[in-house]
């Protein structure tokens, strides 16, 4: 079965909200452990990097999609 152009907008849109809700729960999810464990400081840096990347991503497709919507 052949795909269309708005079946792979579709699911280019569906990884990136699964991408943003995920890094947004991990995020927080690690941020909570991190706390309560007391880890140093360098490894809630590194989290929020992570985090920070998935963000930029998301960002970067969405705007794909959006750039592709408009032609």
């Amino acid at each position: 079965m052949a795909q269309g152009p708005q079946d792979n907008t579709a699911r280019q849109t569906k990884l990136v909200a699964l991408v943003i809700a995920g890094t947004m729960i991990l995020w927080m999810a690690g941020q909570q452990i991190g706390a309560e464990l007391g880890l140093p400081l360098k490894y809630t840096l590194l989290l929020d990097l992570a985090a920070l990347a998935g963000f930029i991503w998301a960002l970067v497709v969405t705007y794909q999609i959006w750039r592709k919507r408009r032609t």
